[in-house]
């Protein structure tokens, strides 16, 4: 029995061991990669610190910041090099609400939107007129909008004139068959020329083949001409009346077919493009709701209304049931038979400056790059990218309101690193202006007068009195606490003296810009060598950082 829980106990340890030397095997070189890790991380060069949560404010040696967070280091490489690129912390991406969406190929189609008014068919409309003078005997189309047909008697006339010339022509009648019998051709010739000639005269009144044969065989003129409709419609225009007189060559009628209508509709310039002859046309009528007539595109006008800066382009529907009447405003759907592989972006991540169109691209890991880009033509809410992008590009589709101008373009998306902290200009406080702890700093820190603002001051030396002392405004009132130094008691609400009344505040030497020369802003601030130096922008900031002896010199 103890033999075999002597055996029992021999394998269980071996079997250990086992694992043993197995898990040292496996951890051993994790170990050793992991220690190697922070000798790697020491042999990179460290350009400068930063603080975390105000990452314009940097300093050559490590600490602590203003705000109480320890400065980090950044190393070299870490910082991108290409010009315009910008990299965001994530937490920000996230808090601003910046979108992203990949480039892509489709297949761009249109359907053009236009109002369009109703009008006659031109090629269906009719004007009744006369080429004798005369007078309105009967009228029978005698309301405008009546219905009539093609050859429907419209009024009957009477003229003189046409008179005259039916039995100048029945006479013609006559006198030719006198000289039927006769030998002489010449004579008989004449005869027939004279009928003819005088028939000519009939036909160029528009007396109709029928009416001139009624009047062969009743041997008798007649006294009004009856006028009839040349199509079926409308009258759409009376200007006439019974026992009215009327002249050659005035209008009587005018009467339109509207099984068929035209319909102008005002198509933008930059929609044109995509406007062909032939093209699928749909329309609906505010008026009939749920109803929709199909046409097509007849003609494009070839110039622009110079009042509204669009096409006239006009369309040709049918008119079941006269549903469609002319001068109504209805909504036009032209379907555009152009069809483009293309690449495209969305409408709202074009950021379109006037001069530029620009697009914003996500290049990862939080870096962002804008890009000028060359559109195409706009549909669907997609814009079609000429050049400037690459299929499966990833590019911002929101948030742009972080870019304001031209101008502004590239310290609008330098801005978007600040958000964290404040937005330059955005009224948050540097450390010196928070926490002065020096009469230096203090001085740096003091702010200029405001008109209408009272300034309590409890400067703590006379120099500090001195340097923080402000001309009084009018309308203002200036309250001192004035400490005791040496014995020496000072009154209350003293004045300034004469010399301090009016000079405006002079910059400090360390708020001017070393490398520029111009004052600089607390926002931008770097330590070298003990002293801080405050610079106009991050870029003059950079050029110090890489050789500061050039511009300490300076």
């Amino acid at each position: 029995m103890n033999k075999r829980l002597f055996v029992i106990i021999v394998i269980v340890a071996v079997a250990f061991a086992v694992i043993g030397f197995i898990i040292a095997r496996v951890t051993t070189p994790t170990s050793s990669g992991n220690a190697s890790a922070p000798g790697s991380q020491a042999e990179r060069k460290i350009l400068y610190y930063k603080d975390p949560m105000q990452p314009w404010i940097t300093s050559d040696k490590p600490g602590k910041a203003a705000d109480g967070m320890d400065l980090v280091p950044v190393y070299e490489g870490e910082a991108s090099t290409e010009p315009g690129v910008v990299k965001i912390n994530p937490a920000i991406v996230q808090d601003i609400g910046v979108t992203t969406e990949p480039v892509k190929r489709i297949r761009l189609t249109k359907t053009i939107h236009a109002v369009g008014r109703v009008d006659y068919n031109e090629t269906r409309t009719s004007i009744l007129t006369v080429k004798v003078s005369g007078y309105v005997e009967k009228l029978y189309a005698d309301y405008v909008g009546k219905p009539v047909r093609s050859g429907e008697p419209l009024m009957e006339i009477y003229s003189p004139d046409l008179v005259a010339v039916q039995e100048e022509y029945l006479r013609s009648l006559d006198y030719q068959k006198s000289l039927s019998s006769s030998n002489d051709p010449a004579i008989q010739k004449g005869a027939a020329q004279l009928v003819g000639s005088t028939r000519k005269r009939l036909l160029y009144w528009d007396i109709t083949e029928e009416q001139i044969k009624g009047l062969e065989n009743s041997g008798a003129a007649r006294k009004t001409l009856t006028l009839y409709s040349p199509v079926n419609g409308v009258v759409v225009e009376k200007d006439v009346y019974e026992g009215m007189k009327i002249s050659a060559g005035m209008n009587l009628a005018k009467v339109a077919d509207l099984s068929t209508v035209w319909v102008t509709a005002d198509v933008y310039a930059y929609e044109l493009p995509w406007a062909k002859i032939g093209d699928e046309a749909v329309v609906n009528s505010l008026y009939n709701p749920g109803i929709s007539l199909k046409g097509r595109v007849l003609f494009i006008y070839p110039f622009i209304q110079e009042d509204t800066r669009t096409a006239k382009v006009r369309l040709e529907f049918p008119n079941p049931g006269l549903l469609l009447k002319p001068a109504m405003y209805v909504d036009v759907n032209i379907k555009s038979s152009v069809s483009l592989d293309a690449l495209v972006v969305p409408e709202q991540a074009v950021i379109r400056t006037g001069t530029r169109d620009v697009v914003v691209v996500s290049r990862g890991g939080g870096y962002f790059k804008p890009v000028d880009v060359k559109l195409g033509v706009l549909a669907g809410g997609y814009y079609q990218i000429l050049s400037g992008l690459q299929d499966g590009e990833t590019i911002v589709t929101s948030s742009q309101f972080l870019i304001d101008s031209e101008s502004n373009l590239k310290a609008a998306l330098a801005g978007m690193t600040h958000q964290h902290g404040g937005m330059p200009g955005g009224g948050k406080e540097t450390p010196q202006q928070a926490s002065p702890s020096s009469p230096e700093q203090q001085h740096e820190g003091a702010m200029p007068p405001m008109p209408g603002m009272s300034h309590p001051a409890s400067p703590s030396s006379p120099e500090q009195q001195h340097e923080s002392a402000m001309p009084p405004m009018p309308g203002m009132s200036h309250p001192a606490s004035p400490p005791a130094q040496s014995g020496h008691q000072h009154k209350p609400a003293t004045p300034p003296p004469k010399e301090h009344q009016h000079e405006a505040p002079q910059p400090e030497a360390s708020m001017i810009d070393p490398v520029c020369g111009m004052t600089a802003s607390p926002e931008f601030e770097h330590t070298y060598q003990g002293k801080k130096y405050n610079f106009c922008s991050n870029e003059d900031m950079e050029k110090f950082k890489a050789n500061p002896e050039k511009y300490v010199k300076k």
